[in-house]
């Protein structure tokens, strides 16, 4: 047995991505945490991560909304911003999101959940973030960048920027349930509707 702080923030958005940021750093140090697999849409958090997580240190993920999420064809992170990612040592993933997929094409043509839709909602219930860590430690090794006999953190938020953060025993998606969230480094304490 042994106690570990959990960090709570007051609400939720980008106003913690640099705390939980660091915070990550400090608990993938004490635990020997090389994989590290973070959100972003539009580039921003993934800019502020290859900063703190040297890509020469760290096995960096970053994992964008799949192409389409808002409009046919758009993909919201720019080629640039990927560009400078990879070059600064980060890998990039952009494929469908591990807990949507067609299920959203059910749900947006017929008003039909599936089960694994009526899983990230659930999930939802501890945070957007939390929810998000889940489902791109999935993305991320399903496209083989991580290992899945390792743990890795995972680092997201809840719209834009990060507020939570986790240790998580990784697997692939056909895999699900293999999947285990080890510790909540940090998550806020409000949702997106009480803030």
């Amino acid at each position: 047995m042994f106690e570990e702080k959990i960090v709570y923030f007051d609400s939720p958005g980008p106003e913690n991505t640099e705390d939980v940021l660091k915070l990550a750093l400090v608990r993938a140090k004490n635990r020997g945490i090389k994989n590290i697999v973070v959100a972003s849409t539009y580039g921003e958090t993934a800019m502020k991560a290859v900063e703190i997580f040297n890509p020469k240190e760290f096995n960096l993920v970053i994992v964008t909304h799949m192409t389409g999420f808002l409009n046919p064809g758009e993909q919201q992170m720019s080629e640039d911003i990927r560009k400078s990612l990879i070059a600064k040592g980060a890998k990039v993933i952009t494929c469908t999101h591990a807990l949507s997929g067609v299920e959203r094409a059910l749900r947006r043509q017929f008003n039909f959940y599936g089960p694994v839709e009526l899983m990230a909602n659930a999930l939802r219930l501890l945070g957007e973030g939390i929810k998000v860590c889940i489902e791109i430690v999935l993305m991320a090794a399903d496209a083989g960048l991580i290992p899945i006999d390792e743990d890795v953190i995972a680092i997201a938020g809840t719209g834009f920027g990060a507020d939570t953060a986790t240790i998580i025993k990784p697997a692939h998606t056909s895999n699900f349930f293999d999947l285990f969230v080890r510790e909540i480094i940090c998550k806020p304490r409000k949702s997106r509707d009480e803030a």
